[in-house]
C-alpha cells in the first residue's frame, strides 16, 4: 500500500475486501466477518499495515492453534478479527525468516507427524 491510503478509497477498500475474505478462509473463523472486523481491516488499512504481515499473523496465530499438545485445553473458536491483534502487531516489529512462513504453511497443509499433529482439515488456500 502506498503513503496516504485509507480505507476509504478505491485501494483501501480492495485491502479492506482482500483482508476479510482472507481471515474468513481461515480455519477456527466465522464464514462472514461482521462490521467490528470490517472498523478493525479499516484501521489496519489507515495504519498502512501491510497485508503480507497480516496474513503472516495469520499463519502463526494459526499455526500455533493447530500445533498445540494434544493434552490441551481445547480453544474456542475465533470470533473476531481483534483475535489476530497482538500477532500482527509481533509481525510487524519481528524480524520473521520467510523461510519459516513457509515452513509452517507446509505443516499446515502435510500436518507434523512429529508432535502427532494432523493437517488442517481445509488447507488454507492461499
Amino acid at each position: 500500500m502506498t503513503v496516504n491510503q485509507n480505507a476509504n478509497d478505491a485501494t483501501g477498500r480492495r485491502y479492506v475486501a482482500d483482508l476479510l475474505a482472507y481471515y474468513s478462509l481461515l480455519p477456527h473463523t466465522p464464514d462472514r466477518p461482521n462490521r467490528h472486523d470490517r472498523r478493525i481491516a479499516a484501521q489496519l488499512c489507515d495504519q498502512q499495515v501491510p497485508l503480507d504481515a497480516v496474513k503472516t499473523a495469520f499463519i502463526l496465530a494459526i499455526s500455533r492453534r493447530t500445533f498445540r499438545s494434544a493434552d490441551a485445553f481445547p480453544l474456542e473458536p475465533i470470533r473476531s478479527l481483534a483475535y489476530f491483534l497482538p500477532v500482527i502487531s509481533e509481525v510487524q516489529i519481528s524480524d520473521i525468516d520467510p523461510v519459516y512462513i513457509d515452513l509452517l504453511k507446509r505443516r499446515l497443509k502435510t500436518g507434523f507427524p512429529d508432535l502427532d499433529a494432523p493437517p488442517l482439515q481445509t488447507p488454507i488456500p492461499w
